[in-house]
C-alpha cells in the first residue's frame, strides 16, 4: 500500500485527531465520515446544527498495523485467486483476513493515546458514569471519488470502558474486509489497498430512551430534490437501517420551510414494535414498544422541522445531497445529527433519458408493501433464511426473506428482484437494492408465508409509493423518453397527474406546471371514504362501513381531519413537485354512481339514470347537504397554500352550468377560508359545457381563467356518449363545432386578459387539433405524461413555421446536438452516422439499407457542405453555419439559427439535428470514418424497444466541433424520398 500523507496535525499528535482538529479537506487523512464530522463540527455548529464531539483514528495508524508482521502481503495474497461469485470462497476469505488483523497487537504508544482521549471525553461529557461511545468505520478513498462505501463496515454502539474501547477499534479496522466490501471493491475493479480506515470514536446519544433516523435531502426513488425525506423510530437507529422495524416517515417541502412554514406535507406512521436499547450492563438488546407508542409518530413536528433546516444547512454547505443520520436524546430531548455524507446513487445517476416500467396488463396481486425504487422484475421465488444458504440460489430468482445486512450482498447481486417482510425506504435492503438498481419490495408483512409455494412471481414498483407482487410472470415493457435539450416554447406546455405517488417521479420531465390534478384519485386511493361518511361518522347506519372508517383513521380524533390531512398530502406532493411552476388543481368532480363506490357512500347518492348529466361538479359544492363535504377539499388547499407554502396552488371549478353556480361556489369558498384573491389565489374554471362558450363574458368577469375540457365539450356539443362506440363515427375535438366553440372562448380570454388552456385528450390525440389551438392563441395545453415530451416536439415545430420564435439560443440538442447547416443534412448521413439505424423489421420487403442511403446522400452532399462551411470559416465570430433552404418532404419542418439547424417530423420522434460547438466531450469510440477531408468519432446509443440514436463528431479546421445527430423511428419509404429532403439548393 502507497504511504498515506502526514499533515503537521498528524505530526504533532499523530494517534488521534479530535474533530475540532478536521476538516472535509482531510478525508485522506481520516476518511469521508470523520471528515465530514470535523468539518460540521468545527463550522455547522456555529450555524445552530448539534453535533456529538468525538475524536479519529487516523487511516495511517492502519496502514501501519497492516504493514506490521506483513499482513498486508497476507491479505493480497488471499485475495489473488478469489472469486466473488462464490459465495463460500468469498466467507471463508473475509473471515481469514479478518481474524489476522484482530491478532495483530496495536503499539502502546497508540492504545494510550486512544484511551487518554476516550477519558477526556468521557469527563467532559454530562453524566460520566453512564457515559458509553459509538466506535464508527471511516474509510479513504481518495483516488476513488465515485466510490460509496457506506455500510460496508461495522458500527459498534453502547461501547464502554477502555478493554472494550480498543477491541472496538480493531473490529472496526477488520471489516474494511466484510464480505460485502470486498465484494464491492472488486466487482468494481478497484484495488484493495488503495483503501484504508479510519475509527470513529463519538459520544453516544442516549436515542436508546428516544429516537433516531436516517433523513436524505432529497426524494430517495425519484431524486427529486424539492423535498427532505426523515424516518424515524423509537431507540437506536441500527433497527432502521436493518429493516428490523417500518419506520414514521415524512416529506417535508424544502421551499415551505424556507419560508418559515411547518412544510410536513407528507406523514406516514410506521410498523415500530420492537426497539434496540443499551443492555443492562453492556452492549444492546431488543425490547418492546408499547402498544399506545406504536400508534404515535415517534418525534413531534418541531422535531421533524428541526432536521429538515439542519438538513438545508448541510446540504448548502456542502452543496450537494446529503445521506444523514440523526439522534434524539431522551434524557434532554435534544436532537443530534450524528454523521452525515453525500448522497451516492441518485447523484450518480446522470442521464437526459427517462426509463418507466409499465405492465402490459393487470396481473393476480398476492401482495405489497413498500415500493423501493420505479423498476419491474421477475424470476422463480427464492426463500432464503440466512447468507449462509446463498448456494441455494439461483441467479436472476426473486430473493424473499425477513430482513437483510451487509453479509446479503453477494446474494442480492444475482438476483433480478428482492422481497423482504421488514424495513422501509431507509434499510439496508432498501439502499442496496437502489445502488443495484433492483426492484425491491420491503415490509411486505408475510411474504415468507404467502410466497411459500408460488413459483414464479413479478415485483412490481412502477406504481409509486406501493410495492405490488404478482402470482407469475406478467410481461411488463420499458419506455424510454429522451429528454436531452428540448426547446422552450411560446405555448405552456403542462402536464395532467392524477396519482401523488408519482409526481416526484415526473418532475424531471421538461413541462412548464400542472395544467390539471384530478382530486379523484386522491379520494379513491388514499382516503377512499366518502366525504359525507366521515361528516356523519357517528350515525351512519352501515356497520361494516363504519368498522372499516374506524380502521383507517387510526390517531385522528376527528374523522374530517383524516380527510383534510390525506386530501392535503396528496395535493401537496403533486404541487410540490412542480414548484414555482403553476398546479391547476381541479376540485373533485365524481358523478354520483362514481361516489356511491367510496366507502359509505351508498348512504349519501341518489341513484341517476344519467350521471353523466346529474350532480356533479359545481352543483354539489354549495348544495346544502354537500357544503360540509365541500369544506374538507377547501380546507386542505388552504393547508397546503397557506401552510405549507404552495403559493403556486391555482384552483379550478368543474362542471360549472351557469354564472350563477359560479358565484355561489366562490361564496362557499369564501365561508371556508379559501377566497379568490386572497394571498394571490386564482380561481379558473372549466370549459367543458357550450353554456360556458355562450356565455364566456360573463364566466370571465367571475374567474382568473378557463382551461377547455375538451372530452366533455365534444360530447355535450355533438349530443354523443363517448363510451358509446356505435356513435365513434359522428366526431371528435377536430369538428368544425366544437372547434368554433373553443375558437371563440379564446378570443374572450384574450380579450378580458384571462389565461386560457386545454385539458384534455385532443392534442395528444390529434397533432392537426394542436396546431388549430396554436394558431388561435391558446396559452397552454395539458397532457398526460406520456406524450408530453412528443407534443412539445411537435409544437415548437409548429411555432417555428409560424415564425413565433426568432433566432433560436435555445440548443436544441446541444451537447449531442449536431451541428453544421441545413446543408450539414449531406453530413449528417455523411458522416456515417446513418439516422436509419433502427427498423421495427429488417426483414420487410422494400426494406432499404441504411447503409445504402447513407453513401447516396453523402455522395449528392458532403462537397457542397465543405466547401460552404471553408468559405465561412473566416467570418467564424459572425457565421457559424452556412444559411442553406431545403427541399422537405410532407410533415418534415426544419429551423435555422448560425449554430444549429434541426429538421423534425411533426408527426412522430424522427428528427435530426446539426450543431457547431466549441466544446464538446467526445464519447468512447465505437467506430470512425473518413469523410469530406474529416475524420468522424462515431457512436449510438440503442434503448431496447425504442430507437437508435446515432451520433457523428469531427474536429473542424477552426478547432470547433461538428455534431450530428438523428434518431428515426419510421422506416423511410425510399432512398428517393430522403435525398429530396436532404437536397441543398442556394
Amino acid at each position: 500500500m502507497s504511504k498515506l500523507p502526514f499533515t503537521k496535525k498528524q505530526k504533532k499528535e499523530p494517534s488521534v485527531l479530535w474533530f475540532s482538529d478536521i476538516s472535509k479537506k482531510d478525508g485522506h487523512v481520516v476518511g469521508g465520515k470523520n471528515a465530514s464530522l470535523g468539518e460540521m463540527y468545527t463550522v455547522l455548529q456555529k450555524k445552530g446544527v448539534a453535533i456529538p464531539n468525538g475524536f479519529a483514528v487516523p487511516a495511517y495508524i492502519y496502514t501501519q498495523m497492516l504493514k506490521k508482521g506483513g499482513v498486508d502481503g497476507y491479505i493480497k495474497q488471499l485475495l489473488k485467486h478469489l472469486d466473488t461469485q462464490n459465495i463460500r470462497q468469498l466467507q471463508k476469505v473475509g473471515k481469514k483476513i479478518r481474524q489476522r488483523i484482530l491478532s495483530q497487537d496495536l503499539p502502546e504508544k497508540i492504545n494510550s493515546a486512544i484511551v487518554d482521549a476516550y477519558e477526556t471525553l468521557k469527563n467532559n461529557s454530562t453524566d460520566p458514569r453512564a457515559f458509553s461511545v459509538a466506535v464508527r468505520s471511516s474509510a479513504t478513498a481518495e483516488d476513488l471519488p465515485e466510490a460509496s462505501f457506506a455500510g460496508q463496515q461495522e458500527t459498534y454502539v453502547h461501547v464502554s470502558g477502555k478493554k472494550a474501547l480498543l477491541l472496538a477499534v480493531k473490529k472496526c479496522m477488520a471489516s474494511l474486509f466484510t464480505d460485502r466490501a470486498i465484494s464491492y471493491r472488486e466487482g468494481r475493479g478497484y484495488d484493495h489497498m488503495s483503501v484504508a480506515l479510519s475509527v470513529c470514536v463519538q459520544e453516544m446519544v442516549r436515542s436508546d430512551k428516544g429516537a433516531s433516523g436516517v433523513l436524505f435531502t432529497m426524494d430517495t426513488e425519484s431524486g427529486f430534490r424539492g423535498v427532505t425525506l426523515i424516518t424515524a423510530s423509537y431507540g437506536l437507529g441500527e433497527y432502521i437501517v436493518k429493516g428490523r422495524v417500518t419506520p414514521d416517515q415524512f416529506y417535508v417541502f424544502k421551499a415551505g420551510a424556507q419560508k418559515g412554514k411547518k412544510a410536513i406535507i407528507s406523514k406516514t406512521l410506521g410498523k415500530k414494535q420492537v426497539k434496540l436499547v443499551y443492555g443492562k450492563k453492556k452492549g444492546v438488546q431488543q425490547e418492546k414498544v408499547a402498544l399506545a407508542k406504536t400508534k404515535q409518530f415517534s418525534i413531534s413536528e418541531d422535531d421533524i422541522m428541526t432536521l429538515a433546516r439542519w438538513a438545508d444547512i448541510v446540504e448548502k454547505h456542502y452543496g450537494v445531497p446529503q445521506d444523514i443520520e440523526w439522534a434524539k436524546d431522551g434524557k434532554t430531548g435534544a436532537l443530534y445529527i450524528v454523521q452525515a455524507r453525500p448522497e451516492t446513487v441518485k447523484t450518480q445517476q446522470r442521464g437526459h433519458k427517462i426509463e418507466r416500467y409499465v405492465l402490459k396488463k393487470e396481473g393476480e396481486a398476492i401482495l405489497k408493501g413498500i415500493a423501493v425504487g420505479s423498476k419491474i422484475g421477475a424470476g422463480p421465488v427464492v426463500h432464503l433464511a440466512s447468507p449462509k444458504d446463498a448456494k441455494k440460489f439461483i441467479a436472476g430468482g426473486v430473493l424473499v426473506t425477513k430482513i437483510t445486512d451487509p453479509d446479503w450482498e453477494p446474494v442480492m447481486r444475482k438476483a433480478s428482484a428482492i422481497i423482504t417482510e421488514q424495513g422501509g425506504k431507509t434499510s439496508h435492503a432498501a439502499i442496496v437494492s437502489r445502488e443495484l438498481g433492483l426492484p425491491c419490495v420491503v415490509g411486505a408483512v408475510g411474504a415468507r408465508s404467502v410466497l411459500k409455494h408460488v413459483k414464479k412471481v413479478t415485483v412490481s414498483c412502477a406504481k409509486g409509493g406501493e410495492g405490488v407482487i404478482y402470482k407469475g410472470v406478467v410481461p411488463f415493457e420499458i419506455k424510454t423518453v429522451n429528454i436531452k435539450n428540448i426547446p422552450s416554447t411560446k405555448t405552456k406546455v403542462m402536464m395532467n397527474i392524477g396519482d401523488p405517488d408519482h409526481a416526484f417521479d415526473l418532475s424531471s420531465l421538461p413541462h412548464d406546471g400542472i395544467g390539471l390534478a384530478r382530486l379523484e384519485f386522491i379520494f379513491s386511493n388514499f382516503i377512499r371514504i366518502h366525504p359525507l361518511a366521515l361528516v356523519h361518522y357517528g350515525s351512519l347506519k352501515d356497520k361494516k362501513a363504519k368498522k372499516h372508517i374506524k380502521e383507517l383513521t387510526v390517531g385522528y380524533t376527528r374523522k374530517t381531519e383524516y380527510g383534510i390531512q390525506k386530501l392535503a398530502e396528496g395535493i401537496g406532493r403533486i404541487a410540490a413537485s412542480a414548484y414555482p411552476r403553476p398546479v391547476v388543481v381541479r376540485m373533485s368532480d365524481f358523478k354520483t354512481n362514481e361516489y356511491a363506490t367510496l366507502i359509505g357512500g351508498k348512504e349519501f347518492e341518489p341513484e341517476e339514470e344519467n350521471p353523466m348529466l346529474g350532480w356533479r361538479g359545481a352543483s354539489r359544492y354549495y348544495a346544502k347537504e354537500y357544503t360540509q363535504a365541500f369544506g374538507i377539499e377547501c380546507k386542505a388547499l388552504l393547508r397546503a397554500r397557506e401552510e405549507w407554502g404552495l403559493d403556486n396552488i391555482i384552483v379550478m371549478i368543474p362542471f360549472c352550468r351557469t354564472p350563477e353556480e359560479g358565484k355561489k361556489v366562490l361564496q362557499v369558498m369564501d365561508q371556508f377560508g379559501l377566497s379568490k384573491g386572497k394571498n394571490g389565489l386564482q380561481v379558473y374554471v372549466m370549459c367543458e359545457i357550450p353554456s360556458n362558450v355562450i356565455l364566456a363574458e360573463e364566466f370571465a368577469a367571475l374567474f382568473d381563467g378557463f382551461s377547455i375540457g375538451t372530452n366533455d365539450l365534444t360530447q355535450l356539443t355533438l349530443g354523443v356518449d363517448r363510451d358509446t362506440s356505435t356513435l365513434a363515427h359522428i366526431g371528435n375535438a377536430n369538428d368544425p363545432s366544437v372547434k368554433r366553440l373553443i375558437k371563440d372562448v379564446i378570443a374572450v380570454a384574450k380579450k378580458h386578459k384571462k389565461q386560457i388552456g386545454v385539458c384534455g385528450q385532443a392534442p395528444s390525440d390529434y397533432p392537426k387539433f394542436t396546431e388549430f389551438l396554436i394558431k388561435e392563441g391558446v396559452d397552454s395545453v395539458s397532457l398526460n405524461p406520456d406524450t408530453l415530451v412528443q407534443t412539445k416536439r411537435r409544437i415548437y415545430a409548429y411555432e417555428k413555421k409560424l415564425g413565433l420564435h426568432g433566432v433560436s439560443k435555445h440548443r436544441r440538442y446541444a451537447g449531442l446536438l449536431l451541428s453544421t447547416s441545413v446543408c450539414a443534412g449531406s453530413i449528417l448521413v455523411g458522416s456515417g452516422c446513418t439516422p436509419f439505424t433502427h427498423m421495427k423489421n429488417t426483414y420487410n420487403e422494400g426494406y432499404i439499407p441504411p447503409q445504402q442511403i447513407r453513401l447516396k446522400a453523402e455522395e449528392k452532399t458532403k462537397k457542397e457542405f465543405i466547401a460552404q462551411y471553408q468559405e465561412k470559416k473566416q467570418d467564424q465570430d459572425k457565421v457559424l453555419l452556412p444559411k442553406c433552404s431545403m427541399s422537405l418532404p410532407s410533415g418534415w419542418v426544419s429551423s435555422y439559427s448560425p449554430s444549429q439547424i434541426i429538421v423534425i417530423h411533426s408527426e412522430s420522434d424522427d428528427y435530426f439535428a446539426l450543431t457547431i460547438e466549441r466544446e464538446v466531450v467526445f464519447p468512447r469510440t465505437t467506430s470512425s470514418t473518413f469523410v469530406g477531408g474529416y475524420e468522424w468519432v462515431l457512436s449510438e446509443e440503442v434503448v431496447p424497444g425504442s430507437a437508435t440514436t446515432t451520433y457523428a463528431r469531427a474536429v473542424l479546421h477552426d478547432g470547433r466541433t461538428l455534431m450530428v445527430e438523428s434518431r428515426l423511428v419510421t422506416q423511410p419509404e425510399s432512398i428517393e424520398d430522403i435525398l429530396s429532403m436532404l437536397s441543398i439548393t442556394e
